[in-house]
C-alpha cells in the first residue's frame, strides 16, 4: 500500500475544531486493585486486599475521550441513572472537556457500571450493574429532540452500540433519518444483534466476530473475509464497511473495492478500547475530507498506538505524526 505520508498528516492537522456527536451507551468503568496471598476459608476464591481504585469513562464516553485527545469537540448523547455513579461519570466527562448537554439522567435505571477487581496484576472477577431494557418512549423523545435541535452544529454522528438500551429502533429511525436528510456522516460501531438497524449509513466498523454474527456465517479461514464483507455490503448497503481484524489489521470495503490494511502495531499490551479509537479517528478523518481508505489507514495507525498502552487508552496528533513518519507506507 503506497500512500503519501504528508497528505495523511495534513488530514490529521485538520482534526482540531471538528465537531462530532456520539450517541450510544454511556458506561462507567471501575477498577479495584489489590494483592492476593491467600484463598478465602469461605469459598475457593482468592481474597483480594484492596489498596487502590479508580473510575474511567467507558463505552461511548471513551469514544468522546479519543475525540477530545485529538483536538476535536465531542458531544455525548446517552443516559445514566439518577444515582451516585451517574454523577461520577458526568463529572469525569466534564473534567475531560466532553459536552454532556445532550445526555440525560434517568430515574429507575442504574448507571451502567463495570467493576473489575484486579489482584496481583490479574483480573479476578468483573461485576456488571446495568439495565438492558430499551429506553422508555419519553426518554427516547428527549434524546432524539436534543439531536434534532443541535444536529446542524455537528460534522458527523457516531453511533456506539453496546447493547444497553440507548440504541433501539425507535431512536435510530428518527436520528439516522434526520442525519441522512441533513447529509451528515453517520458511522456505527455496531452490536451484532442490531445490525439490521443500520441500513444505508456512511460506514460500519465491526470486528470480525461481530461481522460473522451479522452475516450469519462463521468463516473457516482468512481468505473468506472478502466474501463476508461482500455479504454485509449487499445486505445493509453502507457506503463503506471497515472490519477490524486484530493482529491482522483491517479490511475495508467501499465503492472502489476491497483493501487489506496490515496492522501498524509495534507491540500489543491491551486491546481494550481499540474499537473506540478506530471509530473516533476514522470518523474524524472522514469529517476532514479523507477518502475511506485514507481514513481507515489513519485509524489503523491510531489503533496500533493504543494497543501498545495499558487499559482503554487514547492517542494524540503528535503520536500519530511520529508513527506515520516511522512507517513504511
Amino acid at each position: 500500500m503506497i500512500m503519501d505520508k504528508q497528505h495523511l498528516k495534513n488530514i490529521i492537522s485538520k482534526f482540531k475544531g471538528k465537531r462530532i456527536l456520539v450517541a450510544g451507551d454511556l458506561i462507567l468503568d471501575h477498577y479495584i486493585y489489590g494483592k492476593v496471598d491467600r484463598v478465602s476459608p469461605e469459598a475457593p476464591v482468592p481474597v483480594v486486599w484492596a489498596n487502590r481504585e479508580n473510575f474511567v469513562c467507558g463505552g461511548s464516553a471513551n469514544v468522546g475521550l479519543n475525540l477530545v485527545a485529538l483536538g476535536a469537540y465531542a458531544g455525548l448523547c446517552g443516559v445514566v441513572g439518577n444515582d451516585h455513579f451517574g454523577n461520577v461519570l458526568f463529572s469525569l466527562m466534564k473534567e475531560n472537556r466532553i459536552d454532556t448537554r445532550y445526555a440525560a439522567k434517568v430515574g429507575g435505571r442504574p448507571t451502567t457500571l463495570k467493576t473489575r477487581i484486579i489482584g496481583n496484576h490479574q483480573q479476578v472477577v468483573r461485576l456488571d450493574w446495568e439495565s438492558l431494557e430499551p429506553l422508555a418512549p419519553e426518554t427516547n423523545n428527549t434524546l432524539a429532540g436534543k439531536i434534532k435541535k443541535h444536529i446542524d452544529d455537528f460534522d458527523a454522528l457516531i453511533i456506539e452500540d453496546y447493547g444497553k438500551g440507548v440504541v433501539n429502533p425507535v431512536f435510530l429511525s428518527e436520528v439516522v433519518g434526520l442525519c441522512k436528510k441533513k447529509k451528515k456522516i453517520i458511522t456505527v460501531d455496531p452490536k451484532e444483534e442490531h445490525f439490521d438497524y443500520y441500513e444505508n449509513v456512511t460506514a460500519l466498523t465491526p470486528n470480525l466476530k461481530e461481522a460473522e454474527n451479522a452475516a450469519g456465517v462463521k468463516i473457516k479461514n482468512k481468505s473468506d473475509i472478502p466474501l463476508l464483507g461482500d455479504m454485509i455490503m449487499a445486505k445493509l448497503k453502507p457506503s463503506a464497511l471497515l472490519i477490524t481484524l486484530g493482529e491482522d489489521g483491517m479490511m475495508l470495503f467501499d465503492g472502489k473495492g476491497r483493501h487489506h490494511i496490515p496492522t501498524f502495531a509495534l507491540e500489543v499490551f491491551d486491546v481494550t478500547g481499540a474499537g473506540d479509537t478506530v471509530i473516533a479517528v476514522f470518523t474524524l478523518a472522514l469529517a476532514c475530507g479523507a477518502s475511506f481508505l485514507e481514513a481507515a489507514t489513519i485509524a489503523n495507525f491510531a489503533a496500533g498506538i493504543v494497543v501498545g498502552k495499558r487499559g482503554a487508552a487514547t492517542t494524540s496528533k503528535q503520536e500519530l505524526f511520529k508513527r506515520i513518519d516511522e512507517s513504511k507506507l
